[in-house]
């Protein structure tokens, strides 16, 4: 099966979906100075004027091809579903509105608010429930340098994520890049981030550890997440 690139995705879309296409978006770290190729997603969102299953059938083999190109699926709305799940989803479109490029069609993100209570609560979640996994990731990790530093590295992106709307709730929102997020936790919130530094320079350059090194920055790593969850349940909306 032939690979697909960004551009033939998007006029395959508009052919496969004729006339019922409002817009399709890419969005996420694709759209940024810290886009890793061959390690980053190019993430795709689809807004149709109506989704019926025939709709999505249709898109079957598109979707193939560019998932097996190493590629999420496209992720399909309705320009109704957008404004009415902001207020269940809000990190995820924040992110959306604020990391995007529109391919093709209009801007759907335009105008769109979310409410700061939503955010919070909805940050406070997804922090202890990653938490929880980590923790549980761990112990089948914890007897090889290998896979612990391969957990790490993998966790990291899904984190900063959120420390990044940490650091919006707490009205120091800036950077959209990893290492400049991970600063701003450190200056802004006081957590020590010497750990998620060093789990980014893995990265960054797709290095694994021995094991003891591994445990020792896990260690700090767990820590460093624990902290900034305390400081989000410690934040008060009306005074930022």
């Amino acid at each position: 099966m032939k690979a697909i690139s960004l551009d033939e995705l998007v006029a395959e879309l508009n052919r496969v979906h004729a006339g019922n296409v409002l817009s399709v978006v890419l969005y996420g770290s694709a759209v940024t100075h810290d886009h890793i190729p061959g390690v980053s997603d190019q993430n795709v969102l689809v807004i149709l004027g109506s989704i019926k299953p025939e709709d999505l059938r249709a898109a079957h083999p598109l979707a193939e091809r560019w998932n097996k190109a190493g590629n999420p699926l496209p992720v399909y709305f309705t320009r109704e579903e957008i404004s009415d799940a902001a207020d269940v989803f809000p990190i995820e479109f924040l992110d959306m509105s604020e990391r995007h490029r529109v391919l093709s069609g209009i801007d759907i993100f335009q105008g769109l608010t979310i409410s700061k209570a939503n955010l919070r609560h909805q940050l406070e979640y997804e922090l202890r429930g990653k938490l929880i996994r980590l923790r549980e990731l761990y112990i089948p990790a914890s007897h090889s340098g290998e896979r612990l530093s391969r957990l790490m590295m993998d966790s990291l992106p899904n984190f900063t994520t959120l420390f990044r709307h940490a650091l919006g709730l707490a009205g120091s929102a800036g950077s959209h890049v990893k290492r400049g997020i991970i600063d701003q936790v450190g200056a802004r919130l006081g957590v020590d981030v010497s750990a998620f530094l060093r789990v980014l320079g893995l990265r960054e350059h797709a290095k694994l550890l021995p094991l003891s090194e591994a445990e020792s920055i896990f260690a700090g790593y767990l820590t460093g997440i624990q902290l900034v969850i305390e400081k989000v349940d410690e934040l008060d909306l009306e005074r930022v």
